[in-house]
């Protein structure tokens, strides 16, 4: 171990900028192993990562275009979870623009949608890059997680729930093996005798407070499913807005990434003293 005492290496000059506020947010992609990228077989037909946004929800999705090498696509099985997106995009009133198709064409699945989830920020997150010995610095207002959306899936687990039920209303292998002739006939279900009703009595009924917390839960727990419920509609009431993706080597991004830098000479003057600081800190 060493006791020397800690040396100041060097000293970076710091600047701030907000000027694309709220625009700078953290995408995560836990679930990808590779870039986020366009295949290869996608690229040499012309497709493109699309991406759309509910602003009043903050809900995002990214499109990307599937990998239909042979080897790694199943065109028939493709298919059939199309028409299942298609369902499901018009029960949800996420419908996308209809995209060209040759005529008795069928729907297939043709992209990874990846949807957003917003992760709280635990206090005040930055974007920080080195440039030429100084160190710039730029709020992050939102931080996302996108994942593959799979709902398509319950709509193709409810088709074939379906249709097994109809096979076994039509299978007569249901009501069991047919009477054997020479057992005799089983004894028929005795009938439940009825009851005389019961003689009508008065009955006195007094109302006191109750602090039974499992009906306080109950009815809890029936607010909050409301608003569960209030929540998914008005998301699915409102209409998309599409944007154009730019990865990071297009023009667009250049643009947007020198942005990030301040060029302002302007001094600022920090207004809040070290022990405001340190009680803001958890645990000191």
């Amino acid at each position: 171990m060493n006791d020397a005492e800690d040396r100041l290496v060097s000293a970076l000059p710091i600047r701030f900028t907000n000027s694309l506020v709220p625009n700078v947010h953290i995408h995560q992609f836990p679930l990808l192993t590779r870039p986020l990228q366009i295949p290869p077989t996608a690229v040499a037909s012309g497709k493109r990562i699309r991406a759309r946004v509910k602003p009043g929800v903050r809900r995002i999705e990214v499109h990307v275009p599937v990998d239909t090498r042979p080897e790694v696509w199943n065109v028939e099985r493709s298919k059939e979870l199309g028409k299942s997106r298609v369902e499901d995009d018009k029960e949800k009133n996420q419908e996308l623009p209809k995209m060209k198709q040759r005529e008795g064409e069928e729907p297939r699945l043709s992209e990874t949608r990846l949807r957003s989830e917003q992760v709280p920020q635990l206090g005040a997150y930055v974007l920080g890059i080195v440039r030429d010995g100084q160190l710039h610095l730029h709020p992050i207002t939102e931080t996302h997680q996108l994942r593959p959306t799979l709902t398509y899936m319950d709509i193709l687990s409810r088709k074939t729930r379906r249709s097994r039920r109809g096979d076994d209303e039509d299978d007569d292998s249901d009501d069991g093996p047919p009477p054997d002739p020479d057992e005799p006939p089983p004894a028929p279900t005795p009938k439940k005798e009825k009851k005389p009703a019961a003689e009508a009595k008065e009955v006195q009924v007094s109302v006191r407070k109750s602090d039974d917390r499992s009906m306080q839960f109950q009815g809890g727990l029936s607010a909050v499913r409301r608003e569960m419920l209030t929540t998914i509609h008005a998301e699915e009431d409102e209409k998309w807005d599409d944007y154009e993706y730019c990865d990071g080597e297009t023009e667009e991004s250049n643009v947007a990434f020198e942005a990030l830098f301040s060029h302002s000479d302007e001094q600022l003057e920090c207004e809040t003293d070290i022990a405001a600081v340190l009680k803001d800190i958890p645990g000191l």
